[in-house]
């Protein structure tokens, strides 16, 4: 083995202080835990696989110095380049793993063509199975990381290589069309725009020609105009890698969701029925973009009969940590997700019992409960604790319907009158992102939980006002809560709307409105979860609808999903509006072809109230 692998030094102290930080939470296990001996790992680079169809792909190897007999196996899949996850690799190889990790087909070390998720099904498959034929592997192979590499996990999955036995899944997908690449039909601009850019200046073209690299760069620094200047055409900065421009402009003609967006790659949650009965863990973020994905995906595979647990934190797509955002939730809320992988990976691929089959499959952080002031570091201090269930959503919550009222408020009891709110919503003046489920992204606009005031010098934003106190944003909001309330679990928006337009956007926003204090004079109002639907995809996201211009449509804006406790004092506010760019494109009200339109329209749009239209917030209580 010395003879065919370079060594490699041992493992990082900052990663056995990680692995320190998890014995401590999980103290009660501490007596079952048998860490191997931290090993030197040896690594053997670029191992090119040949997949079914000739394609071969670049792949490191890791392996533990020390270690005698056959192992059990780690699989990881990455668009991003391989050395990447180099400390992740030697971190679980140290524990007595051989860790195998690969960049995906038209990236980096790989051969062929990229296009976005479609091919990671099968050769993730061929992958798989090469792994579990190594002379130095046991057979069983589990699989681990997050966002593409979540994906990549599911792909291979779905087509069950006999070899996979357990997988660890982080921040990923369900179903690309309605948490990646649009949410209600409106397109996630910031997200897909960035990110295409992003992998774009990284990939091969830009490699091999320094021009293409150079103006792929120039473009990303130049990414709040081409935000503005969307819809692309055909001379944008990915015409010089016509490859991305494919798979980007598959993306912007294919608005509805059709077969394009149902392909094994894209779409996981269509095809749960074929996954392997294997144990499989899922962790997500409660302001992660694929937020919906995780929790998809847990309901989907609970169907099944092996265990399936779902890990819920207070996290953008950045896992594990004690803040997002503008907010610190505390000390509780950190918890290593590569330590609690090992544990997983001890107890599936090692046979080690450490009493993961008696826990609840469902832990899931509360947040709220803090003290509301601003730490040193500029944070709210949110705080909260983590809970446990046994199904998602948890048993012992009830439906609270608060209806909205023409004055502004935010009732249990529905209007006895009919009324209207009506505003003006103009494309050429959206209102501006101020936190949620960003990544790509984020280095333009904040993400996470924030307090509702677009920051100085922000590009969308024509002040710095709260966004309350736009004329096309209508507040519904309760009066001071009497007591401390727990929501966890889904919401939605129930709206009767009209609009003179044949087509517009009307978004929704849950907020938690904390009082004024000392460090906060006016109050801080932190977003909780947004929402969006295009009203054209009102009865289905198959079949686009336009609208009659002042016909009264029900429509249901869905919130994903939170888990906040609104303490005593506080206020719960739903934002009602038409825009949230540029996180979203702006709708244009025309009614033309979706990313292809030619002109813009304002649009006036109205939210009826009252007993024949019961406008409402869904909330799930906990009962007393």
């Amino acid at each position: 083995m010395k003879s065919l692998i370079s060594r490699q030094p041992s493992l990082p102290l900052a990663l056995l202080a990680n692995f320190r930080v998890f014995i401590t939470v999980h103290v009660v296990l501490v007596a079952t835990l048998s860490y191997a001996q931290i090993t030197d790992v040896a690594v053997q680079s670029n191992v090119m696989i040949s997949t079914r169809d000739g394609v071969s792909l670049a792949t490191d190897v890791y392996l533990p110095e020390g270690k005698e007999g056959r192992l059990p196996a780690i699989l990881m899949r990455t668009p991003y380049g391989k050395k990447r996850y180099t400390s992740t690799a030697k971190a679980f190889a140290s524990q007595g793993y051989g860790v195998v990790v690969q960049d995906v087909r038209g990236r980096y070390g790989s051969e062929g063509e990229f296009y976005i998720y479609v091919n990671e099904g099968k050769d993730g498959y061929d992958a798989l199975e090469w792994v579990s034929a190594r002379p130095w592997c046991n057979g069983k192979v589990g699989t681990y990381g997050g966002s593409y590499l979540a994906a990549t996990q599911n792909a291979l999955a779905v087509y069950r290589p006999p070899h996979l036995k357990t997988m660890f899944v982080v921040v990923g997908t369900s179903n690309y069309a309605e948490d990646g690449v649009a949410r209600g039909g409106a397109f996630a601009l910031l997200h897909n725009m960035v990110y295409t850019l992003r992998l774009a200046a990284q990939g091969k073209e830009a490699q091999k020609d320094k021009r293409v690299g150079i103006a792929l760069r120039a473009a990303y620094k130049d990414l709040p105009d081409w935000l503005s200047a969307e819809p692309l055409s055909n001379i944008s900065p990915l015409k010089w890698v016509p490859s991305y421009q494919r798979w980007y402009s598959d993306w912007r003609e294919h608005t509805a969701y059709d077969d394009y967006w149902k392909q094994i790659g894209y779409n996981f949650e269509e095809h749960h029925s074929r996954y392997p009965n294997i144990p499989i863990y899922l962790v997500g973020g409660w302001y992660d973009i694929f937020k919906r994905g995780t929790l998809k995906n847990f309901i989907g595979l609970s169907q099944r009969n092996s265990l399936t647990k779902l890990l819920m934190g207070p996290w953008t797509h950045s896992t594990g940590i004690r803040s997002a955002g503008d907010v610190d939730f505390g000390p509780e809320a950190i918890l290593p997700i590569e330590a609690e992988a090992v544990r997983w990976f001890d107890q599936f691929l090692k046979g080690k019992n450490l009493g993961i089959l008696d826990e609840p499959p469902v832990k899931y952080f509360l947040m709220g409960g803090g003290t509301g002031n601003r730490d040193d570091a500029g944070r709210l201090q949110s705080g909260g604790s983590w809970k446990t269930a046994l199904s998602w959503p948890p048993h012992g919550f009830r439906c609270q319907k608060l209806y909205l009222h023409s004055e502004g408020g935010l009732l249990p009891i529905a209007p006895k009158s009919t009324t209207e709110r009506r505003f003006q919503y103009d494309p050429r003046n959206p209102v501006p992102t101020v936190g949620g489920n960003i990544d790509s992204g984020k280095h333009l606009v904040p993400r996470g939980p924030q307090n509702q005031i677009p920051p100085a010098n922000y590009f969308a934003a024509k002040n710095q006002l709260p966004l309350s106190a736009r004329h096309d944003v209508l507040t519904f909001e309760t009066l001071p809560l009497e007591k401390d309330l727990e929501v966890t679990g889904p919401i939605q928006v129930t709206l009767w709307v009209s609009s003179d337009a044949k087509d517009t956007d009307f978004t929704a926003k849950l907020m938690d409105v904390y009082p004024p204090s000392d460090h906060y004079p006016t109050g801080y109002t932190m977003n909780l979860e947004d929402g969006i639907l295009r009203m054209r995809f009102r009865t289905s996201r198959e079949q686009e609808v336009l609208m009659k211009p002042g016909k009264v449509y029900r429509i249901v804006i869905d919130l994903w999903a939170t888990s906040n406790l609104f303490q005593k004092g506080h206020r719960i506010r739903i934002d009602i509006s038409s825009s949230n760019f540029p996180f979203y494109d702006r709708n244009p009200n025309t009614g033309e072809l979706l990313g292809r339109h030619t002109y813009n329209v304002k649009a006036l749009n109205t939210v009826h109230l009252g007993p024949q239209y019961p406008s409402h917030l869904s909330l799930p209580i906990r009962q007393n």
